[in-house]
């Protein structure tokens, strides 16, 4: 669109952005809605902005020679039942054009994402440790946990408050209102989970709450 706004940085121009669409808004202006692949829930605007952006074509790493393009249109023929014919479908045009590093750093990114599975590492001086669970009433069992299954839980749980957050950024139907309330709910919670900092090799992977919060 050579008469469209300014896509520099904006998911218009973004490697993720996909299955775009032009739709006409109520002034009858022509824009682009598309879906993401790594980040947000579409769908989205081309004109929306990410922290992830990358642009379509470039990768942070040591990219592979982009392969020739291979037909758009594929055919599925496994598993198809007697008397069904076979399914034909085709691939968004973002895809094609990325180079096998960059599509295995998205769907790497999507795993991530809906998994909530995180490389974190535990601080060294509780690697090997154990929660002990000591109970009140004299004569029951104490209870020990591993810290390893303790921290991965914790991880897994940042995790998702993680992808909450960006949900919440991303909805169409909440109004900015709505939007400043949730992020109050999750930055609550953040600031309950501090407690658990200490165990965090690298301070980056900690939980950050409200001001104040230790």
């Amino acid at each position: 669109m050579s008469d469209g706004p300014d896509l520099d940085n904006r998911c218009g121009t973004c490697a993720r952005f996909v299955r775009a669409i032009e739709v006409a808004d109520d002034k009858g202006e022509i824009r682009r809605r598309g879906e993401c692949l790594g980040v947000w829930s579409g769908p989205i605007w081309e004109t929306n902005t990410c922290s992830q952006y990358v642009r379509r074509g470039t990768f942070t790493g040591n990219p592979k020679p982009r392969r020739a393009a291979r037909p758009r249109s594929l055919r599925s023929t496994s598993h198809v039942s007697a008397g069904r014919a076979p399914i034909d479908f085709e691939l968004p045009e973002e895809l094609l054009d990325m180079n096998t590093d960059e599509f295995r750093e998205i769907l790497r990114e999507v795993l991530r994402d809906e998994l909530g599975v995180s490389d974190v590492p535990l601080g060294s001086r509780w690697e090997g440790g154990e929660v002990i669970l000591k109970p009140g009433k004299e004569g029951t069992q104490e209870k020990r946990i591993p810290i390893e299954t303790i921290f991965s839980k914790i991880v897994m749980i940042r995790d998702k408050l993680r992808v909450l957050e960006q949900k919440v950024n991303a909805h169409p139907k909440l109004t900015p209102e709505d939007k400043v309330q949730m992020h109050q709910y999750i930055t609550s919670c953040y600031g309950s989970l501090t407690t658990f900092n200490v165990l965090f090799a690298d301070k980056a992977d900690t939980f950050v709450g409200q001001k104040g919060d230790v």
